[in-house]
């Protein structure tokens, strides 16, 4: 005997069937298929293009850092990080490389405490780099807008190669021909600008001393 359940209850046993089958396809099945192609041939992109030393994950290639020496008072909340000289740094963060507060500024180009701020790192850019401060590039004095950023432009990968050399006793050729060997392309070959990832620089950096 055939047992006709009422139209809503139909409806409800209709609508759980597809939710149980799509929940197998695009929550289990998809999700296992994707991870499955990513591991096997995309290992390093998929597990956070970790940097490793000696077997120990020190960095990921895709968010920046900051490369600064210790606080003089690590109580003073207040201090402002000193660059390192040794390292190559990277162009300023509105919220200083902390991957929990990523953004930007959000102050416009005719803000005068963004003008007066820009005009303060160029002078103290070109100080540190001992450089003129006509010759600092745009993205060393101005931050990205996500504030992760771990690109630079190779003119100030460069710009940082006398300086890095001096810090690190070696010689300027050697330092130059690392950064030349780190300096990426444009993105399909039309997107974007030339680009040095200053944590994957640095990081073969500290092979060399």
């Amino acid at each position: 005997m055939h047992t006709h359940l009422p139209p809503v209850l139909q409806h409800h046993l209709t609508a759980l069937r597809i939710l149980l089958a799509f929940t197998a396809i695009t929550g289990i099945a998809y999700p296992l298929l994707v991870t499955g192609i990513s591991q096997a041939g995309l290992t390093h992109q998929a597990n956070g293009s970790l940097l490793t030393t000696n077997g120990t994950p020190v960095a990921s290639s895709l968010i920046g850092q900051n490369f600064s020496l210790p606080k003089r008072n690590p109580q003073d909340e207040k201090e402002t990080p000193r660059p390192d000289p040794k390292w190559f740094q990277p162009r300023p963060s509105a919220g200083g490389y902390d991957p929990t507060s990523s953004g930007a500024s959000n102050l416009g180009p005719n803000n005068t405490d963004l003008i007066k701020t820009v005009h303060e790192r160029r002078t103290a850019v070109a100080a540190f780099d001992g450089v003129s401060p006509a010759s600092v590039p745009a993205d060393a004095i101005t931050a990205g807008g996500s504030g992760l950023d771990p690109a630079i432009s190779p003119a100030y990968a460069y710009e940082q190669v006398d300086r890095v050399a001096k810090a690190r006793h070696l010689a300027p050729a050697e330092v130059r021909t690392l950064v030349a060997r780190h300096v990426q392309g444009r993105v399909l070959g039309f997107l974007g600008q030339e680009r040095v990832n200053v944590v994957e620089l640095n990081h073969d950096l500290a092979r060399l001393t």
